[in-house]
C-alpha cells in the first residue's frame, strides 16, 4: 500500500509496520527527518517530483512516498470485552476519505476503544484516509463487519447503549448514558443513517444548534460525540 505524508510515516516507524520501499524527493530539505529515517535504519530511494506524483496521484506526499504492508483490522469478537467501558463510532455509509482520516484523527485523541465500518458500500483504510489521519490511522482499532444491523445487534448483546445522531429527535447527546459502553452511530453524508439503523438503535440524540445552519460535517459530529462521551 502506497502512503505519503511526514506525519503517516513517521508514525508508520514508530508503529515498526514493515516498509517495502521508500522513496524521498532529491531536493528533500528536512534534515532532522533524513536523519530521524537513518536513525532508525529506514533505508531511502532519492527519486524525482514527477516519480513521487506519479505514485500518489499528485497528491500532497511532502516529497516522502512509502509502499508499506496494509493496515490491520479487527473484528467485534477482538475488541468487545464485558464488564470494560468501551467507546465506539459506527459509520453508517461514510464516502468521502477525507472524513474517515479526520475522524480517525479525532478517535485517537480521545482514545476510542474503535471505530466500527462496513467490509462494502463506504471508504475504506487507503493512502488518503492515512495522510489526512496525521499518522493517527497506527493508533485507532478499525473494525470490519460484514452487515453493520447484525454488529449492533451483537453489541446490545454485550450490554452496549447503542446511540443513534438524529436532528429531528428531542433529545441531546447530554442525555447519553455514560456510565455504560456506548456506541455512536454517523450516517452518510448526504442520506444520514439508514431507516433499519436507525430502527435498531436504543436511543436517538442530537448535538444542539443554535444557528442558522442546521447540519455539520460529519468529521465534525464525529469529533463533538466523541468528546461528549468521554
Amino acid at each position: 500500500m502506497i502512503v505519503y505524508g511526514k506525519n503517516v510515516i513517521r508514525e508508520a516507524i514508530y508503529a515498526k509496520r514493515p516498509f517495502f520501499n521508500m522513496y524521498v524527493d532529491h531536493k528533500f530539505s528536512d534534515y532532522k527527518f533524513l536523519t530521524f529515517l537513518k536513525d532508525h535504519e529506514i533505508r531511502f530511494e532519492k527519486v524525482s517530483k514527477e516519480r513521487l506524483n506519479e505514485l500518489t496521484g499528485n497528491a500532497n506526499h511532502q516529497g516522502i512516498v512509502s509502499n508499506v504492508k496494509d493496515y490491520e483490522t479487527y473484528t467485534l469478537e477482538n475488541i468487545l470485552k464485558d464488564g470494560v467501558l468501551q467507546r465506539f463510532i459506527i459509520l453508517d455509509g461514510i464516502e468521502d476519505p477525507h472524513n474517515l482520516g479526520a475522524i480517525l484523527r479525532s478517535a485517537e485523541a480521545v482514545k476510542l476503544t474503535g471505530i466500527i465500518m462496513s467490509k462494502k458500500g463506504q471508504v475504506q483504510l487507503n493512502a488518503t484516509v492515512a495522510k489526512v489521519s496525521s499518522g493517527a490511522i497506527e493508533h485507532v482499532p478499525v473494525i470490519l463487519v460484514s452487515n453493520i444491523n447484525q454488529a449492533i445487534l451483537k453489541l446490545q448483546a454485550h450490554h452496549v447503549c447503542v446511540v443513534g445522531t438524529d436532528g429531528n429527535t428531542d433529545l441531546t447527546y447530554d442525555m447519553m448514558p455514560l456510565d455504560q459502553s456506548l456506541a455512536v452511530v454517523l450516517g452518510n453524508e448526504g442520506e444520514g443513517m439508514r431507516p433499519l439503523v436507525k430502527k435498531h438503535c436504543d436511543l436517538l440524540v442530537k448535538i444542539p444548534m443554535y444557528g442558522k445552519i442546521n447540519s455539520l460535517n460529519v468529521s465534525v459530529a464525529a469529533a463533538l460525540m466523541m468528546y461528549k462521551m468521554i
